[in-house]
């Protein structure tokens, strides 16, 4: 068997040499009638496993251990697969097509971890896991309690409810009260005030004198008495 010319990198000449290897006809065997056939299985058993894997992690359709068995039963049929398409491509080379096998299947399974590690952050981002989401529900749940404990305590005591409570974490509470303060008028009774006279302008104070003027005698006028009884706001 001739040897190859070009390495398997050499992607345009090395293709263009089967080729012409398979056109001449004085050259024994057919190396497209391998490689060609050889492709598609790896092709087709690389898209099913794909499918099987999907339908297994992402829509859950099949069972874990059944995905994995079909997985498993496949993977076969894409090594040799390749292999033929790399005997082909090779020209019955089989040293180099064993390493150019190894090279494309080690190649496709580290695609795949990276795409799957990949699909799965990007899918899970953001979301919490059931474990830390139960934990946290459960320590807004205890801090709610605390409050409305400490809450119910102090109103049981006789003292009154000031304000809200303010919950801190790393276990430590802190009340923050706040007093309202409302202003508010209060009557201070006081002595009756003196007003004065509207005739004679003489001042004295309506309750001692009868309600009448002592100078000149005239009767105190009725909103000079409401004035002089009148208390002071405060």
């Amino acid at each position: 068997m001739p040897q190859s010319q070009y390495r398997a990198r050499q992607i345009g000449a090395k293709t263009h040499e089967v080729v012409e290897y398979d056109h001449d006809e004085s050259k024994p065997g057919k190396p497209l009638h391998i490689l060609i056939p050889g492709g598609l299985v790896a092709l087709a058993a690389l898209a099913v496993m794909a499918l099987v894997a999907y339908l297994t992690w992402v829509e859950g359709q099949v069972e874990q251990t059944t995905g994995l068995a079909l997985i498993g039963i496949l993977f076969p049929f894409y090594v040799g697969g390749v292999f033929l398409f790399s005997y082909g491509y090779e020209l019955y080379n089989v040293p180099r097509a064993i390493r150019l096998t190894a090279i494309i299947v080690f190649l496709t399974v580290a695609a795949i971890v990276i795409v799957a590690v990949l699909f799965l952050v990007l899918a899970g981002g953001g979301k919490l896991p059931e474990k830390s989401k139960g934990s946290s529900e459960g320590k807004s749940k205890v801090k709610a309690d605390i409050a409305r404990s400490s809450s119910s305590s102090a109103q049981g005591r006789g003292i009154p409810n000031l304000g809200n409570v303010v919950v801190l974490g790393g276990g430590r509470t802190r009340e923050v009260t706040r007093e309202i303060v409302t202003e508010k008028k209060v009557e201070v009774p006081v002595a009756p005030r003196a007003v004065d006279c509207p005739y004679c302008q003489r001042s004295y104070v309506p309750a001692e004198h009868n309600y009448a003027c002592p100078a000149c005698g005239a009767a105190t006028p009725k909103e000079l008495i409401e004035e002089s009884q009148a208390p002071r706001e405060k």
